[in-house]
């Protein structure tokens, strides 16, 4: 995968996409990043790239001029054209399973805005994609943009050392992860419970699904409709629960 950032602060990149996971998947060859300074792409000698917003207002407005030239300066392959993806806080609320969905791209680029915000046409008519993580604001996009290009590089073949691992994550079944022990098997008191030392593998599997469904259960339960209607035999072990848990 290639991914490019156009970013009026490519500095902020540097640490983040070469270290841990990040940086040993582009050592591998499993990505490379590219950061762009769209200031580069300016309509005038100063570098301005924002303008004041017809019709008035406070802040500043970033100008389509310098956008466009720079997206399209890195679209080489005029058939098989990028995601364009902005990071704004209007846009789509951010998913495990918008991740796994940008994963599967060969090229993404992303948009990391500071000031007010967009010229519209930007919208209407660069990007294929508006993101947001949430609803609060920051001061620009890249915080964002590292965010969302963790994780969906921690996806891609190869990326992490076990496979497995990203399948099993929360949101990624849609239910929360189980809790998870390691050594010491017990420790100032506090045993790890005895069927994960068992070597039961069928009995092992069944704890982690039911330990997975209490915690979804426990900590988010809106997330609870839409896997039982995916998997409705989960209903009788989720009802289970609910009962042991007001017996308790």
């Amino acid at each position: 995968m290639r991914i490019d950032i156009l970013t009026l602060f490519p500095e902020m990149f540097s640490g983040v996409l070469g270290s841990s996971i990040l940086g040993k998947a582009a050592e591998k060859g499993v990505v490379e990043y590219h950061t762009l300074n769209f200031r580069e792409f300016s309509v005038n000698k100063h570098g301005q790239v924002d303008d004041y917003p017809y019709g008035g207002g406070a802040g500043m407005v970033l100008r389509p001029e310098p956008l466009f030239d720079a997206v399209e300066s890195l679209q080489q392959d005029p058939v098989n054209k990028p995601r364009v993806i902005l990071m704004c806080p209007q846009g789509e609320r951010y998913t495990q399973q918008k991740a796994e969905e940008l994963a599967k791209e060969e090229h993404l680029i992303f948009l990391c805005g500071h000031y007010e915000g967009y010229d519209e046409r930007i919208r209407q008519h660069l990007i294929t994609d508006e993101i947001s993580v949430g609803d609060f604001i920051l001061t620009g996009g890249e915080l964002p943009a590292m965010t969302i290009i963790d994780s969906i590089v921690r996806l891609l073949p190869g990326a992490l050392g076990n496979e497995s691992s990203a399948h099993t994550d929360s949101f990624s079944t849609g239910l929360l992860e189980h809790p998870h022990y390691t050594r010491p098997a017990e420790f100032r008191g506090w045993k790890v419970p005895d069927v994960l030392v068992s070597g039961h593998h069928a009995k092992i599997a069944e704890w982690r699904k039911i330990e997975s469904l209490k915690r979804t259960l426990q900590r988010r339960p809106d997330l609870l409709p839409s896997i039982l209607e995916q998997e409705p035999g989960l209903k009788k072990l989720v009802m289970a629960i609910e009962k042991e848990e007001k017996q308790n």
